[in-house]
């Protein structure tokens, strides 16, 4: 056999290798929250009025986040860069046991959810300039609507992935391009985002709540 006809058989045999690798490779995912495996490693707690409680519970089988505010507002952060050219898409499971009653939630008197994950996008020392879109279940606003923060502004905005009764007690998969979102609402393509957190609070309507929130991740597609 000519030295040729075997180097063409080699490059032939290294492309199939290469091209199998590629059509089995797992899709590239990076870890947020990892609460089935029991760890809250890098998450800290931020309080705005008083503290939710947050505990790993099991729920329906499986190890997950419990929430439960009483009139308070607390949340759970984690400081992670992703990049959002690789994995722009956030994913998420959750569940409320209640909807919150007689609110307005584009006011600060209303701005309550019994569930939210949102991620942050820092503005360093010009803090002024940090931006941050909140995946919120809403108990009023109409599932799809979206608005700017009562507190915020338009540097916080809210989308109402769910809404009232509608799932109650039942758990609910999502996924958000968020890079696609920040480009709608921000008006630029944003690579990077900071922080990831997670709340249920009920400061403002002096209500209570109780949810659960699964592992969280982002992924390539």
């Amino acid at each position: 056999m000519k030295s040729n006809d075997i180097l063409f058989k080699l490059a032939v045999i290294v492309f199939l290798t290469f091209a199998c690798h590629l059509a089995t490779a797992e899709p590239l995912t990076i870890p947020v929250g990892e609460f089935l495996r029991e760890k809250l490693d890098g998450w800290e707690e931020k309080s705005f009025e008083g503290n939710t409680r947050y505990t790993l519970v099991e729920q329906g089988g499986r190890r997950v986040l419990k929430a439960e505010s009483r009139a308070a507002a607390s949340g759970l952060f984690r400081e992670i860069r992703v990049d959002l050219d690789k994995t722009p898409f956030l994913n998420w499971s959750w569940r409320i046991e209640n909807s919150l009653g007689g609110l307005d939630e584009q006011t600060k008197q209303g701005d309550d959810y019994p569930a939210r994950v949102y991620v942050v996008v820092s503005g360093g020392l010009a803090f002024w300039r940090t931006r941050a879109v909140n995946y919120v279940w809403a108990s009023r606003s109409p599932k799809g609507f979206e608005w700017p923060n009562a507190f915020a502004g338009d540097n916080a905005m809210m989308v109402a992935l769910r809404s009232g009764e509608a799932n109650v007690r039942k758990w609910v998969r999502e996924k958000r391009d968020v890079r696609a979102d920040l480009r709608r609402f921000f008006g630029s393509d944003i690579r990077y985002i900071d922080a990831v957190a997670l709340m249920t609070d009920t400061d403002n309507s002096q209500q209570q709540a109780t949810a659960y929130y699964g592992d969280i991740f982002f992924s390539e597609k």
